[in-house]
C-alpha cells in the first residue's frame, strides 16, 4: 500500500495592523503547520501578492490607507484567491459589503482561533478542488462548469468566479431546471465547508448574473422563482 502523501503547507498572507492580534493569530497558524506571510497596510499585502503567492488571504477591514474593502476589491482583481475578511462590524450590512466586495467568508472579532483555522482550511481545500469526489464537467447551451480545473465558460470564454460562486453555481447546475429554496441553498453550501448567511445568497446570485451577462430584471440565466428561491435554466432561451 502506498503511503499517502500530504497536502501542500497553506501559506497565507495575513493582513493585520493590530501587531499584538497578528501576532498572537500568527503564532496560532504557524503551529498547526500554516506558512503565514504577516504585513500590516493593504498596500504591502498589494505589493507582497505575486511574490508570496499565497493559497489565501486573510484581510482586516478596518486598516490605515487603503481599507479591507478597497483591498478586497484590488486583489480580486489581480488573483482569484480566497479572501476571508475580519472585522469588529457585526452588522449584516457590513458582511455583505465583504461579499460583494469580493470576498469568499467573513469572520468577526473577537474570533476563535480554532474555528479561524477550520474556515482557512475548508475555504484553501475547496480552492485546490479536493472537495469534489468525482469531478465532472456539466454543459448546459453554451455554459459549461469543469470540476476538475474549477473553471466556468460562456460560450468558450472564460468567467472570473470565486470559490463560493464556483459552489453554488456548480449546485444549481447539478440541478439545473430544479427550483432550490435559501435554506436548501445554505444547507448545501454548508456540506461542503461554507459558512454562509440567506443574504449572502442573494449577494452571489447577484454577482453570477452580473459575470453570466444577465439582465437583472428579465435573467434567462438564473432565474428567481418568487416566493421560492433559484433555479438555472435547464437550457438558454
Amino acid at each position: 500500500m502506498q503511503p499517502t502523501t500530504p497536502p501542500p503547507a497553506i501559506t497565507l498572507l495575513y493582513v493585520e495592523d493590530d501587531p499584538r492580534l497578528g501576532q498572537l493569530t500568527t503564532t496560532y497558524l504557524q503551529h498547526h503547520g500554516l506558512i503565514v506571510h504577516l504585513v500590516t497596510s493593504g498596500e504591502q499585502a498589494l505589493a507582497d501578492l505575486k511574490r508570496v503567492c499565497p493559497d489565501l488571504v486573510l484581510l482586516d477591514v478596518r486598516l490605515p490607507g487603503l481599507d479591507g474593502y478597497a483591498v478586497c476589491r484590488r486583489l480580486r482583481e489581480q488573483r482569484d484567491v480566497p479572501i476571508i475578511m475580519v472585522s469588529a462590524l457585526d452588522e449584516e450590512a457590513d458582511r455583505v459589503l465583504g461579499l460583494e466586495g469580493g470576498a469568499d467568508d467573513y469572520v468577526t472579532k473577537p474570533f476563535s482561533s480554532r474555528e479561524l483555522l477550520a474556515r482557512i482550511r475548508a475555504q484553501v481545500r475547496r480552492a485546490r478542488g479536493r472537495i469534489a469526489a468525482e469531478p465532472q464537467r456539466i454543459t448546459i447551451g453554451a455554459l459549461t462548469i469543469d470540476d476538475s480545473t474549477r473553471a466556468v465558460t460562456l460560450a468558450g470564454d472564460p468567467v472570473p468566479v470565486t470559490s463560493q460562486e464556483f459552489d453554488l453555481l456548480r449546485l444549481l447546475a447539478e440541478r439545473a431546471g430544479r427550483v432550490l429554496t435559501r435554506e436548501q441553498l445554505i444547507g448545501l453550501m454548508h456540506d461542503r465547508g461554507d459558512e454562509v448567511f440567506e443574504r449572502a445568497i442573494d449577494v452571489q446570485i447577484s454577482r453570477l448574473r452580473q459575470k453570466l451577462g444577465d439582465d437583472p430584471r428579465n435573467p434567462s440565466w438564473i432565474k428567481t422563482i418568487r416566493g421560492a428561491g433559484y433555479m438555472l435554466a435547464s437550457e438558454r432561451p
